[in-house]
């Protein structure tokens, strides 16, 4: 599925929250610069969503805030993985 990621860079502390729309929001202690916030974008992702970094891949948006993932999960899937990602914190 592809998913459209709204993010913020040089933020205080990391998160991913599952916005009413569907989207994305990402926060990311890294600045944006030299693609740092897209790694560390698609790192906090994978940590989140329990996959392997190669299987997020950036679809557009690359030098943009709003970005959209390419992710091999179904829209139920993704919302349990974020739900179950939210407890443990």
């Amino acid at each position: 599925m592809r998913v459209h990621v709204r993010v913020t860079p040089r933020s205080a502390a990391e998160a991913v929250r599952l916005e009413p729309d569907g989207s994305l929001a990402v926060r990311v202690t890294a600045p944006p610069a030299d693609g740092a916030a897209n790694a560390a974008v698609t790192k906090l992702l994978a940590k989140a969503l329990n996959l392997p970094q190669r299987d997020i891949v950036l679809v557009s948006g690359a030098s943009s805030r709003n970005k959209v993932f390419e992710l091999p999960l179904e829209e139920a899937q993704l919302v349990a993985l974020l739900a179950r990602s939210a407890k443990k914190r």
